[in-house]
């Protein structure tokens, strides 16, 4: 009895796990390294879903945050999202928030913000910080893909 119980509440962890996040439409997810701001570590993470303007393939590309807090306290966490064509581009702004990670906890991934693109044979790359209540402002957490890879 307890071994059956037990196996229902790991099936249903691993189903929790595997619940795919943010909207049901987005394209896989990938994420980059980890930073730290208190104690919240943060990674910058990223997909490019395909899409059309016309005849023009396109490129919707999203940037995501995922949060985990190792203290004992849950915190407010503030984080902002920047994008850039790796080929020389200057870094635009694709959005903030703010979220709650309760203590022990993760969130994520959240969509931070998106832009879309003209399809180019060029990497895009996204890159993310986060602050918590009470620390300063994380180093960058970055993440990339291939703007048009099949």
């Amino acid at each position: 009895m307890l071994l059956r119980r037990t196996g229902t509440v790991l099936g249903a962890a691993a189903l929790a796990v595997l619940t795919i996040p943010a909207t049901a439409h987005a394209a896989a997810v990938a994420c980059g390294g980890g930073t730290s701001t208190g104690r919240v570590a943060i990674n910058g993470c990223i997909s490019a879903e395909r899409g059309s303007v016309g005849r023009f393939p396109t490129r919707d590309i999203t940037a995501y945050i995922k949060a985990r807090n190792t203290g004992t306290r849950g915190l407010n966490v503030s984080y902002e999202a920047f994008f850039r064509v790796v080929d020389g581009g200057h870094w635009e702004k694709v959005g903030s928030g703010r979220t709650y990670v309760p203590a022990g906890g993760a969130v994520g991934p959240v969509e931070v913000g998106s832009t879309t693109r003209v399809c180019g044979p060029v990497q895009v790359e996204i890159r993310v910080h986060a602050r918590a209540d009470g620390a300063a402002w994380s180093n960058w957490s970055p993440a990339a893909t291939r703007q048009c890879q099949t």
